[in-house]
């Protein structure tokens, strides 16, 4: 494997014993490849996570820059709300 790199990792016992029992049981061939996949699972996490952090940023400073604040009548919006609920499905032809 070129270009790689040697990390010392500590980690729990009970971790230890997954991850030797996963090499041991021959899912993997060796504790670096368990490693190497929990890394790419990890980093996919990540990368989504930190989408949706830009998107919530994104929409926090886009309802900050669209004005001063409004009282809303949440009895109103629970009933009108309540009222479409209420009306039968209308199906399309």
């Amino acid at each position: 494997m070129a270009n790689v790199e040697k990390i010392s990792v500590s980690m729990t016992p009970q971790h230890a014993e997954i991850l030797r029992d996963a090499v041991e049981s021959g899912a993997y061939a060796s504790s670096s490849e368990v490693i190497r996949e929990a890394m790419r699972d990890w980093s996919a996490k990540w990368v989504q996570r930190r989408g949706d952090i830009a998107k919530l940023r994104a929409l926090w400073a886009e309802g900050k820059a669209s004005g001063n604040s409004t009282e809303v009548d949440f009895d109103g919006a629970f009933n009108e709300a309540r009222a479409e609920l209420a009306l039968p499905n209308k199906r399309a032809p």
